[in-house]
C-alpha cells in the first residue's frame, strides 16, 4: 500500500508522472517525460467499475515506469472540498491499496474549462472536443504540478 502524499515536495526527485483527471464517467490520464518539463495526453478510460479503472491505471503506471501519480483535486471555487472532492480523496485512498508509487493531489479548479476554451478558439468541433477534453484536462492538471515542481 502507498501513502497520499501531499505536498509536491514530498514525491520522488526524478522519473515520468502520470496525472489523472478524474469525472464521473471518464478518467482522462496524462503522463510527463522523464525530465518533467512537458505533459503529453495519454487516453481516456471509460469509467466502469472501480477495479478495472484501478487495473488499467496500475498497467499505465507500468507501461510508462512512471514513480508518483498526481491527482487532480476538484476544488469549490472557494477553495473548499465539496462531494466531488471527497469522492476524489477516496478513489485516492482505494487506489493507494494497489499501486506502490506515492500519490499527490493538484488543484484543478477550472481545468477542464481552460481546457474547453481553448479547443473552441481551436474551432474543434463539439464531438471530438469530447473524445480529447478530458486527457487534455489531464495533461493541463500534471503541466500545473510540473511547473510548481520546478519552481520549488
Amino acid at each position: 500500500m502507498t501513502e497520499i502524499r501531499n505536498p509536491l515536495s514530498a514525491l520522488p526527485a526524478s522519473g515520468k508522472l502520470l496525472g489523472l483527471d478524474l469525472g464521473t464517467k471518464t478518467i482522462g490520464v496524462a503522463v510527463s517525460d522523464g525530465m518533467r518539463y512537458s505533459a503529453t495526453p495519454l487516453e481516456t478510460i471509460k469509467r466502469q467499475k472501480f477495479t478495472q479503472d484501478a487495473e488499467r491505471i496500475v498497467q499505465l503506471i507500468a507501461e510508462n515506469e512512471a514513480v508518483a501519480v498526481i491527482l487532480g483535486l476538484p476544488l469549490n471555487m472557494d477553495g473548499s472540498e465539496g462531494p466531488r472532492a471527497q469522492s476524489t480523496r477516496a478513489f485516492a485512498r482505494n487506489l493507494a491499496q494497489k499501486i506502490a508509487i506515492p500519490m499527490a493531489f493538484w488543484d484543478e479548479r477550472l481545468s477542464t474549462s481552460a481546457v474547453t476554451r481553448t479547443l473552441i478558439e481551436a474551432d474543434v468541433r463539439r464531438d471530438r472536443r469530447a473524445e480529447v477534453v478530458d486527457k487534455l484536462a489531464a495533461s493541463y492538471i500534471l503541466q500545473g504540478a510540473l511547473e510548481r515542481l520546478r519552481r520549488g
